[in-house]
Formats: C-alpha cells, sequence, structure tokens
C-alpha cells in the first residue's frame, strides 16, 4: 500500500498535455506504485525529512489545456521521439493516466500571443467575451476540481509555453480596481499565466509560476493573494544550463577571477522550442536565462544566449557555454562545459518539489510570496540573490522553521 501524508492535495497543471505535466503525472505514478525511485527529488533529502510533505500518492492531477489530446498520447510521443519511458511503465502506470486526462478542461488563448494561438485546436473562441467571464469560467474549473476530489489544498502550476513578455505597468495598481476593470469594453491586456494566476488566487489556492512568463508578478496579484490567504512562488524553473550559471559563477568571485565573456549556445526540439522560434517569446526566456551572470558577479561581462529549435532533438536540450576569464599576471584562460539533458525529466521533480513544499507552507499557514523556494529557479520572486548555494541554504532554513499557527 502507498504511503499517505493524510492530506489530499490537487495539482492543476496549466499546459497538462505537455512534455513536464506528463513526465511529472508518469512520475507520480511511477513512484506511488514503487515502480520507480525518488533520485531527483530535493524534497526527499534528509533536510526535508521531518516535514509532513504529501506523497505521491496523495497528488491528485488536473490542469488546463489548449490542445486536445491525453497524458497517455502524450507520453507516447515522448518514448517514440525522445527515446525516454519505457511501454512497460506506461501500461502499469495507464490508469492514472487515463485518471487525470478526465479531469483536464480547456484552457485560454486569450492575449496569449500568435504562435502559442496557433497551437490551439481546443481552447473555446474567447476573444468577445468580457475578460471577467473568461476568468470567472477558469476560477469554476479549479473550484469544482477541489470540490469533487474532496481536496485539502490546491496547488496550481504552470508549465505551459513561454509568452512573450509583457510589462505589468499598464494593469491597474490594486486587486480592487484591476478586478472592476475586467468587464469593460477595454480591459488590460492579461495573459493566461495571468488569469490562472487570478483564478487560482481568488479562492485561496496556490499558484506556482514554472514559466518565465507574467504569471502573478504585478502589484494586483500579490495583493490578492494576500488578501485570500494563498500562497504563490516563481518565476522559470532552474534545470539546466542557468543551473550550471549559478553554480559556477560564484567560483569565479571567491576566486577573484575577471569573467570577460559568458556564452552559452542551448539547442533542442520539442514543443517549447517551437514556441520560442517567435522572437518574441524567445525575448523572455533569453532575458531570464542571461540575467543570473550579471547578478552574481556585481558587474556586467559581453554575454550572449542563443536559443534555438533543432526538431530531430526532440525533448533533448544541450548546451554549450564558452566563459572567457582573466586570471593571475592578466592572463586569458577559458572554461567550456556541455550540458545535455532530457529537458522535461530535469523539470517534472524540481515542480513536484515544489508542489509538495508549497503543501507544506500551506500546513503552517504561510500566505503571500514563498522567497524561501529561490533555488528552484532562474528569476527568483522576491530574491535578488542568484548564488544557487545561499539560495540553498535559505531554504534549507526555512525547512527547519516549526510550524506557524494563525
Amino acid at each position: 500500500m502507498s504511503a499517505t501524508s493524510g492530506r489530499r492535495v490537487g495539482l492543476w497543471l496549466i499546459g497538462a498535455f505537455g512534455g513536464v505535466a506528463t513526465m511529472i503525472t508518469v512520475g507520480l505514478a511511477a513512484m506511488a506504485k514503487g515502480l520507480r525511485d525518488r533520485t531527483a527529488l530535493v524534497s526527499e533529502r534528509p533536510a526535508f525529512g521531518h516535514l509532513n510533505r504529501p506523497e505521491p500518492a496523495d497528488l491528485v492531477v488536473g490542469g488546463h489545456e489548449i490542445r486536445a489530446g491525453s497524458l497517455m498520447r502524450s507520453a507516447e510521443e515522448f518514448r517514440a521521439i525522445s527515446g525516454v519511458l519505457d511501454r512497460e511503465l506506461l501500461m502499469a502506470c495507464s490508469e492514472e493516466l487515463a485518471a487525470a486526462t478526465s479531469r483536464v478542461r480547456p484552457g485560454t488563448i486569450r492575449n496569449a500571443g500568435a504562435t502559442i494561438a496557433r497551437l490551439a485546436d481546443w481552447a473555446p473562441d474567447e476573444e468577445r467575451l468580457p475578460l471577467a467571464a473568461v476568468l470567472d469560467r477558469l476560477t469554476a474549473d479549479i473550484d469544482a476540481f477541489a470540490a469533487r476530489e474532496r481536496l485539502d489544498h490546491v496547488v496550481v502550476l504552470n508549465v505551459s509555453s513561454t509568452e512573450p513578455p509583457l510589462s505589468a505597468k499598464e494593469f491597474p495598481p490594486t486587486w480592487d480596481r484591476l478586478n472592476a476593470s475586467l468587464a469593460s469594453a477595454d480591459p488590460p491586456r492579461l495573459p493566461p499565466s495571468s488569469l490562472y494566476a487570478l483564478a487560482a488566487f481568488r479562492s485561496g489556492h496556490s499558484y506556482i509560476n514554472f514559466t518565465p512568463s507574467l504569471g502573478a508578478s504585478f502589484p494586483a496579484a500579490y495583493q490578492l493573494a494576500e488578501a485570500q490567504g494563498a500562497l504563490h512562488a516563481g518565476k522559470d524553473g532552474k534545470t539546466g544550463e542557468t543551473l550550471m550559471k549559478t553554480v559556477l559563477a560564484p567560483m569565479f568571485v571567491h576566486r577573484n577571477l575577471k569573467v570577460l565573456s559568458w556564452v552559452g549556445h542551448n539547442i533542442f526540439g520539442n514543443r517549447d522550442a517551437l514556441v520560442l522560434d517567435d522572437p518574441e517569446n524567445k525575448a523572455a526566456k533569453v532575458g531570464s536565462k542571461d540575467q543570473v551572470v550579471h547578478q552574481i558577479l556585481g558587474y556586467r561581462p559581453t554575454t550572449l544566449v542563443t536559443i534555438e529549435n533543432i526538431p530531430d532533438m526532440g525533448d533533448w536540450k544541450t548546451a554549450w557555454d564558452h566563459i572567457h576569464f582573466q586570471g593571475f599576471l592578466g592572463t586569458p584562460m577559458t572554461l567550456q562545459f556541455i550540458w545535455q539533458g532530457c529537458d522535461s525529466l530535469l523539470a517534472a521533480p524540481l515542480a513536484i518539489d515544489l508542489v509538495r513544499l508549497a503543501d507544506v507552507a500551506k500546513q503552517r499557514n504561510e500566505t503571500g510570496l514563498i522567497r524561501a523556494f529561490a533555488p528552484f529557479f532562474k528569476s527568483p520572486e522576491g530574491m535578488e540573490d542568484n548564488d544557487f548555494f545561499r539560495q540553498t541554504a535559505l531554504l534549507e532554513q526555512w525547512a527547519q522553521k516549526g510550524p506557524r499557527t494563525t
């Protein structure tokens, strides 16, 4: 019989038939059945062992999606194109994949941008509806999931495609004013990631933004989360090349070596790569990946980040980084590294960690932004320090805190 924490936690995935969501769902089912171990779960480290973390069997999966399909279809696609997952494992988890698929509802492409909208074949046409009606529909879907499954807590996890960068300066600064504007003929251009965040917060659900999209990163959303006692964290999961940057850049600082230039080239071929072929969508991702080096070093060497779609790579992402630095007596030196990993399988365990730890925060009656989750993100909300080791120390300190009471 599967272990349980005594809690029933909903995991509502935005981009429910995408690569990361599929790997999350397969992973949870496989761990719950004892078919795979928990390698790569940070929340299984001894520093977190005393926490009442929800077990894989405690997590109930549903979500929003803009593409017709199923989790099994997505998993089979991964098996065929990227060579990950074996047929026996998928068959063993087929009931869980089917159950999660049955809980998925059509998402929204309102203000998503042309590239993401072209992928949609399931989202309803809501362009002429008041934005308030779109938000009401998304909220009702999540609330119905919580009620139907008798959940103690719902975590809305955004693992959808990267939206074009958007400034929130045009949005009303308070929730009351923003809420009133949603029914107007000319509402603010809230992207889907932000609509999902607001839908979560309205009923006190948690929201985690694993993408570089805007999500809850604006004052009115923060205010709503605090008012409703909701938790949130983000943004842009730190899984590969940028993780290496946040590990290596502190080394140059501590050894007093001057970085002259840092160039990183990334190639992969999944659906996210297809979306990032659009220069607007790519700009959000490049900015998130590029800023950590400047922040850690405290100065601005020449930097370049490229992201290219190579379809035959599938979900396998390869990054080549070239670091040119100055050593003793002005001597130029070079460090290079190659990182190759299956993109969705790097992301999935971190996303599961965030959901498990968010439920710990919920049990402690924490509210608002969880800054301690910084080591999981490229652009951590509320945290200027991108040094991976200092971020991890803060997370471990957070884990040691005693339960909070209201």
